[in-house]
C-alpha cells in the first residue's frame, strides 16, 4: 500500500508492513470509517406570533440521535475483510527512503528493524479493512486499497463464519472494489442516494478500526463534493465521523439506515483520526459496481485538458462576475476538448447543465461518465459565453502530438517582462512554435511567479506572438492579466496584478 507524506495529508488506510524475527509477518492495516445514525427531532415549537420580520428566530430543539436501532439490524451485514500479499522489500530501502509513502507508522518500523538484513526480499505482508453485503448471494463493496496486490482475501461475517473471497475488480481512481464470497441468505444493507443527504446530517459508521470488529462510530457530514489531491474522479463526502486503520472499506449510513458512502480516507498528521474523515459516495460506488459486475473491469471518460482554479485574479483578467468555474490551461491536441474546439484560455462553467465551481468538479462529473457520452459545455471566452457540443473520449487512449506554428519580436513592457520570439533553435529544440520567450523578469511579473526562460503563448487567453499584441492586451486590462505561460513540457497560467 502507498500512502501520503504524514505532514497535513490525507491518509489511506492500508500500511503494508514487513516485521522481521521471531514474530514473522507484521501486520497491513486499513483506515476506514462507517457512520450511522438516527436523528430524532423534538417536535417543532409552534410559530412565534406577531414576530416583526427581520427578527431571528431560534430553530426547533433537536435531540441526540439513538443509533441503536441501525447498528442492531445493519451491523450483521458489515464484515471484517482480512488480506494477505508480498512485498518485494524488508521495510526501507538501502537510501533509507519508505517504501509505502512516508506511512506514518514507517519510522516505528524503521526502528524495529535496525539490525536486520536490508537486502529486498519478498516479505509476507498482512492488512485489515471492512466491506459490506450488498445483495444475499455474496457481493461486497469495499476499497480498492483494501484488496491492493492482494493474494488471499477472507472475509469474516459477525457470526463468525468465514469465507476466502474472489476479487471481481477493482478501480484505483475511485478506490472501489467489488468481493464475492460463496455464500447464500446473507443479511445485505439497503443503498441510499447521496443526492439526498445533507451537510449537518448524523451519520453512522461501523467497521474494524485497529481490527476492533463491529464498532460504531458517529458524527455529522460536514461537507459534500469535496476534492482531495490526487483523487480527483471523487467528490468525497466529509464528515467528522471517528476512523481509525482497519476502518477503511467499510459503509457510512445515514439516519434511515442507508448505506451513503464507502469510507475511504482520513485527513492525519499522526496516522490516527483527527476529526476529518472521508467517505466515497455511494452513488460512485455503484456505478463502478454495475461496470465491475456486468465487465469485470472499468472506463472513465476523459475530455483531454488541464484546469487550474479559477481566482479574483483570474475573474478580474477573464472579466467573470464571479471566481467560479475551471480555467483551462492546455488542451491534448487531437484529443476530445480539441476536437470540440475548446481552447486555452477558456474557463468551463457548465458540464451537461451541472455548475462548475471549482476547476476539481470538472475530473469528477467526467470521469465517472462513460466514453463516446455525449458532453455539452458552457464556456466562457473572451468576455462571452459559448456553447459547445461533442462527445468524451476513453481516459485509456493516447492522443499525438500536433505542431503549431507562429512568429514573433521583441521588446519590454510594462509587467516587467523581457520578451524576444524564439529563434530557429529555440523552436525546433522545445518543439514550441508560437509565443515569446522571457528574457528577464521582474516587478509583477515576477513577484507573481514568471521566470527566466518561460515563453509566453497567450495573455488573457489570447495567443500573442508579437509584443504589440502584448502591448494591446495590457492596454485593456485594468486589475489584472492571467498569462499563459509553457515552462518545459508543462502549461501554466499566472495571474498577475497589474492594478
Amino acid at each position: 500500500m502507498q500512502n501520503q507524506p504524514v505532514s497535513k495529508t490525507i491518509k489511506r488506510g492500508v500500511l503494508a508492513l514487513a516485521v522481521l524475527g521471531a514474530l514473522g509477518a507484521g501486520g497491513a492495516v486499513v483506515v476506514q470509517q462507517n457512520h450511522a445514525a438516527a436523528v430524532t427531532a423534538a417536535p417543532a415549537a409552534a410559530p412565534a406570533a406577531n414576530v416583526p420580520a427581520g427578527v431571528p428566530v431560534a430553530a426547533p430543539m433537536i435531540s441526540m440521535p439513538d443509533f441503536s436501532v441501525i447498528a442492531e439490524r445493519n451491523g450483521p451485514a458489515v464484515v471484517n475483510i482480512s488480506v494477505t500479499g508480498t512485498t518485494k522489500t524488508s521495510g526501507f530501502d538501502q537510501r533509507g527512503r519508505d517504501p509505502f509513502g512516508d506511512d506514518p507508522f514507517y519510522e516505528f518500523f524503521r526502528r524495529f528493524q535496525q539490525g536486520q538484513p536490508r537486502a529486498d526480499r519478498p516479505m509476507p505482508t498482512h492488512g485489515v479493512g471492512s466491506g459490506f453485503i450488498i445483495s444475499a448471494d455474496g457481493v461486497i463493496l469495499t476499497n480498492a486499497h483494501v484488496v491492493r496486490d492482494a493474494s488471499e482475501v477472507t472475509v469474516k461475517l459477525t457470526d463468525r463464519r468465514e469465507y476466502r473471497a474472489k476479487v471481481l475488480g477493482s478501480d484505483p481512481k475511485t478506490d472501489v472494489a467489488v468481493l464475492k464470497i460463496d455464500a447464500k441468505n446473507l443479511p445485505v444493507v439497503p443503498l441510499g442516494r447521496t443526492s439526498d443527504l445533507k451537510v449537518g446530517e448524523w451519520v453512522l459508521a461501523i467497521g474494524s478500526p485497529y481490527g476492533l470488529e463491529s464498532s460504531v462510530t458517529a458524527g455529522v457530514v460536514s461537507a459534500k463534493g469535496r476534492s482531495l489531491p490526487d483523487d480527483s474522479y471523487v467528490p468525497f463526502i466529509q464528515t467528522d465521523v471517528a476512523v481509525n486503520p482497519g476502518n477503511s472499506g467499510g459503509p457510512l449510513f445515514n439516519t434511515r439506515g442507508e448505506v451513503i458512502g464507502i469510507n475511504s480516507q482520513i485527513y492525519s498528521q499522526t496516522g490516527g483520526y483527527q476529526g476529518l474523515s472521508f467517505a466515497i459516495p455511494i452513488d460512485v460506488a455503484t456505478k463502478i459496481k454495475d461496470q465491475i459486475v456486468s465487465t469485470g473491469k472499468v472506463a472513465h471518460a476523459k475530455l483531454g485538458v488541464s484546469v487550474q482554479e479559477i481566482n479574483q485574479s483570474f475573474a478580474d483578467s477573464f472579466n467573470l462576475a464571479t471566481p467560479e468555474g475551471a480555467l483551462v490551461a492546455n488542451v491534448e491536441p487531437g484529443g476530445p476538448a480539441d476536437k470540440l474546439g475548446l481552447k486555452a484560455g477558456d474557463v468551463i462553467r457548465k458540464v451537461n447543465g451541472q455548475k462548475i465551481v471549482a476547476s476539481a468538479d470538472l475530473p469528477a462529473i467526467v470521469g465517472l461518465a462513460m466514453p463516446g457520452d455525449k458532453v455539452s459545455l458552457e464556456v466562457w471566452r473572451q468576455g462571452k459565453s459559448v456553447e459547445l457540443n461533442g462527445k468524451l473520449g476513453n481516459a485509456a487512449d493516447k492522443v499525438a502530438d500536433v505542431a503549431r506554428a507562429g512568429d514573433g519580436a521583441a521588446g519590454k513592457v510594462k509587467l516587467g517582462l523581457a520578451l524576444r520570439p524564439l529563434d530557429p533553435v529555440e523552436k525546433r529544440q522545445s518543439g514550441i512554435q508560437s509565443g515569446l520567450l522571457v528574457e528577464q523578469a521582474s516587478g509583477a511579473a515576477a513577484f507573481a511567479g514568471v521566470e527566466p526562460g518561460d515563453v509566453l503563448l497567450s495573455v488573457n487567453g489570447r495567443p500573442v506572438n508579437s509584443l504589440e499584441q502584448v502591448r494591446d492586451l495590457m492596454a485593456k486590462s485594468e486589475k489584472s492579466v492571467a498569462l499563459l505561460i509553457q515552462r518545459g513540457d508543462d502549461k501554466i497560467f499566472i495571474p498577475v496584478r497589474i492594478g
